[in-house]
């Protein structure tokens, strides 16, 4: 390191305090920088670590009065952490009855895992036998890539079966950085499950608008709204396992 020539030395009153000079600040910063670039930072302790782990993205979304009588609801399970999925499912259907839809007219079925929804998604999506989808799974971060990888690969398969169907696919799948953030989001006052329900018979009711419902002909309030002979342009649907 260059070091600047000291200044001229400068003489003091008595008892005047003397500045240290400009070579020994230098000199005495260049000593200390080590150990400020090496101090491990502080980590978070109290109620700032127990925010940090329960901390989510927000309340969720507000829904109106939802009349789920004649939606037909699809729910797949993916088998990995079946507390947490259960608890999910669970809470999903209490919404689904608390919106009016018949037990009936819930169809589930399940998978090995979260990798496997899209194309079991896409199947029952081709049954027409349902409204809507909703795929449950959970997906959490371990030590390699596989979590990353997943992940994308379930969340673009999910979107891509219901653009290229038209049915409605909720994305149920929990993708978390540890095992307590999927406990938080999946069980007890947490559980995103119930949200998930209302959604899919939110969904469920726009695509009946959509494609023709009981008392619809065309999309979102589109065209005549009224009641007459004539049934919606539909081909009966064939089911395949569902």
């Amino acid at each position: 390191f260059f070091f600047p020539r000291p200044a001229p030395r400068r003489r003091y009153p008595r008892g005047e305090p003397r500045a240290a000079p400009q070579h020994t600040m230098l000199a005495v910063t260049l000593a200390a920088l080590p150990s400020l670039l090496l101090s491990p930072s502080v980590p978070a302790t109290g109620s700032r670590a127990r925010a940090a782990a329960v901390r989510m993205a927000g309340d969720g979304p507000s829904f109106g009065d939802l009349d789920g009588s004649t939606a037909r609801i699809g729910i797949i399970k993916a088998r990995w952490h079946p507390e947490m999925s259960d608890s999910l499912i669970a809470g999903a259907k209490e919404a689904l009855a608390a919106c009016g839809v018949k037990e009936e007219n819930i169809v589930e079925t399940e998978v090995p895992g979260s990798y496997e929804l899209p194309l079991a998604a896409r199947y029952m999506a081709l049954s027409g036998s349902v409204d809507a989808i909703l795929p449950v799974g959970i997906l959490i971060k371990g030590d390699t890539y596989h979590f990353e990888a997943i992940s994308d690969s379930v969340s673009s398969g999910l979107m891509s079966v219901g653009m290229q169907t038209g049915v409605p696919i909720l994305f149920g799948v929990l993708t978390c950085m540890s095992e307590e953030q999927a406990r938080v989001r999946s069980i007890g006052p947490g559980n995103h499950g119930p949200d998930w329900g209302r959604a899919a018979v939110e969904m469920a009711l726009l695509r009946q608008s959509a494609v023709g419902g009981p008392k619809s002909k065309f999309f979102m309030g589109f065209g005549d709204s009224g009641e007459d002979d004539a049934k919606p342009m539909t081909r009966p649907a064939e089911r395949i396992g569902f």
